[in-house]
């Protein structure tokens, strides 16, 4: 965003924090610009956040994914958003969400991945609220808006090649029962509770919220431990927290039932959408790939080899 709409942005966290909390304990002109790229911008002023969404935004969309998070069944999952109203600067639609305190990246040991599983399994279980028109959840759009961005950003065609070969071995999928999914979970979709004492882990960021297949929602870390980026044992407890809590998304009727079958495809795609962005953000940047987007890289190449599913072999 510019300047002058970041001060903007931040006078409303200001204002929003205050009437939240007219004792905040801050100096007048004080807030913190947590992010500010293409997707979204979010300034921090307080216990208060209030987030500038991506340009193009559907305003019905956003409204009912907003809604969403304020239903009532699905507290303690998604994080509900402050209710009071907030026109938009420009073409941003904007949303206000009390501040919760995010994973800590530098501590991957105290990664919190049984909460997140149970909470993606509680969202999936969720009923759509009665009465809203909710959206598609948008993975698989984000995917495919990754590969374009890719093709456009000049990035090494051999690298480029790997991807789209990779892209290419997606089959069509079957409709599926629609269920309430976040869209784009990762660790960094988790924070702390800011309105519970004891501060149990809750969902934020519901711009890809919606109705499809929960299977996407476990497909980043599905994606990661087939690259061999997430060790075993913590995509063990992770797929084992989803089933215990009753998560729809894989088969539970077999006595071991294998996930690949729902997971395969979406794995796959993540895997793809990451690489993709990865060779567009570092030909912007200039600068060559990390250790992760290599893998990510080599993984596709082997899906493209073996055009078969992505789980790594069975141990012996």
């Amino acid at each position: 965003m510019e300047h002058a709409d970041i001060e903007q942005l931040s006078a409303l966290a200001r204002h929003a924090a205050h009437q939240a909390d007219p004792a905040c304990p801050c100096a007048p002109h004080t807030a913190t610009v947590l992010a500010d790229r293409a997707d979204g911008t979010v300034v921090r002023h307080g216990a208060v956040v209030v987030k500038a969404h991506a340009p193009g935004t559907h305003p019905h969309a956003h409204a009912t994914r907003v809604a969403v998070a304020g239903h009532r069944p699905l507290d303690g999952v998604l994080l509900p958003p402050h209710t009071h109203p907030t026109p938009p600067i420009g073409a941003r639609l904007l949303s206000v969400w009390p501040y919760g305190t995010p994973v800590d990246p530098a501590d991957p040991d105290a990664a919190p991945w049984e909460d997140a599983a149970r909470l993606l399994a509680r969202l999936h279980r969720t009923p759509p609220p009665p009465g809203l028109p909710v959206p598609p959840m948008r993975a698989p759009v984000k995917a495919a808006l990754a590969v374009e961005r890719m093709r456009r950003s000049g990035a090494p065609g051999p690298a480029v090649e790997t991807v789209l070969r990779a892209w290419r071995t997606i089959p069509e999928e079957p409709a599926t029962r629609p269920l309430l999914c976040h869209g784009d979970f990762h660790l960094g979709q988790l924070v702390r509770d800011p309105r519970h004492p004891h501060a149990p882990w809750v969902l934020i960021d519901v711009d890809d919220l919606g109705l499809g297949d929960p299977a996407w929602d476990l497909a980043r870390p599905a994606a990661w431990f087939a690259a061999g980026i997430l060790p075993p044992d913590v995509w063990s407890r992770f797929l084992d927290a989803y089933r215990e809590a009753g998560g729809p998304a894989v088969d539970t009727r077999a006595a071991d039932p294998d996930p690949w079958p729902q997971l395969d495809v979406p794995a796959r795609v993540l895997t793809v959408q990451t690489a993709a962005l990865a060779l567009a953000k570092s030909t912007a940047e200039n600068r060559p790939l990390d250790e992760v987007e290599e893998v990510m890289i080599d993984t596709c190449a082997r899906i493209a080899s073996l055009r078969t599913e992505l789980a790594p072999p069975a141990s012996p």
